[in-house]
């Protein structure tokens, strides 16, 4: 008798951090996508994606914000817990929000402890390589995986006067190294020239995961409302469109209305 879809989506095996870094070793490219409810994470899942993303991009592809920054942790952990339900295969990894990597080393043990307690998720992101040392050392100490994230940094943006490539090599490499040092397993590298792309790929033992940072990277990252072509507004020169589901769901959406409008749906075959 042939397996039921179900028991095949339990019987897959979870990726593990020591998985991906064993991955960069054999010289595998790493896959992460973002993901923000249970359907979507499903799907991605089944897909066979490495990494989920819970981004706190939510902030702007769901919530409509102009930035990152209004994202709490209770709404990452709202978002994270539907992520974490629906995957089976992805090691699934969460955003830490702003502020919170920066109150201090207890409250981000705090708050990535009620995210992998409340979410079934495996790990967190945060923004920022050296000065953030001592707070990746802390939770990985307190048995939290954590993936730095350097170059363009979201959180940022103000301090950063917009989103900007990132260029300064010696501060890109600090970041790097001393967040790789502090026991960080992975590091997002994002808008970063693609030559220093490749430089840090090649120095580091952990993955890099890129996101405008050249194809030398160990893995890629994309928002997956930019892969599927849902974005609104202005699109990033380092996205890929995969799809077109904006123009898809706008015409099924009006062919539907149409026919309510028609009084050709519902039909005798829709209704009892």
């Amino acid at each position: 008798m042939n397996p039921s879809p179900e028991s095949k989506k339990k019987s897959r095996k979870r990726v593990t951090v020591p998985q991906l870094i064993e991955k960069k070793r054999r010289g595998e490219k790493i896959t992460m996508l973002t993901a923000y409810d249970y359907t979507m994470a499903a799907l991605l899942d089944a897909s066979g994606v490495d990494t989920l993303l819970v981004g706190d991009s939510m902030a702007m592809v769901v919530q409509g914000h102009e930035n990152t920054l209004p994202v709490t942790l209770d709404e990452i952990i709202y978002h994270a817990e539907m992520v974490g339900r629906a995957a089976s295969h992805a090691l699934v990894v969460v955003d830490l929000p702003f502020p919170i990597n920066h109150q201090g080393i207890h409250e981000a043990v705090r708050a990535s402890g009620r995210i992998l307690k409340e979410t079934r998720c495996q790990a967190v992101k945060l923004e920022g390589g050296a000065e953030q040392a001592d707070v990746i050392k802390a939770l990985v100490t307190a048995g939290i995986p954590v993936m730095a994230h350097v170059g363009l940094r979201p959180q940022a943006v103000h301090t950063m006067g917009g989103y900007k490539v990132q260029r300064n090599r010696e501060q890109l490499m600090l970041d790097a190294t001393t967040a790789q040092e502090a026991g960080a397993f992975a590091i997002v590298l994002e808008c970063i020239p693609a030559e220093i792309g490749k430089e840090l790929s090649e120095s580091l033992q952990i993955p890099t995961i890129g996101i405008g940072a050249g194809p030398h990277c160990d893995g890629q990252v994309l928002v997956i409302n930019d892969l599927l072509g849902l974005t609104s507004g202005y699109v990033p020169s380092f996205v890929k469109a995969y799809a077109n589901l904006k123009e898809t769901i706008q015409a099924a959406a009006a062919q539907w209305c149409n026919e309510v409008r028609e009084n050709e749906f519902p039909g005798d075959e829709h209704s009892f």
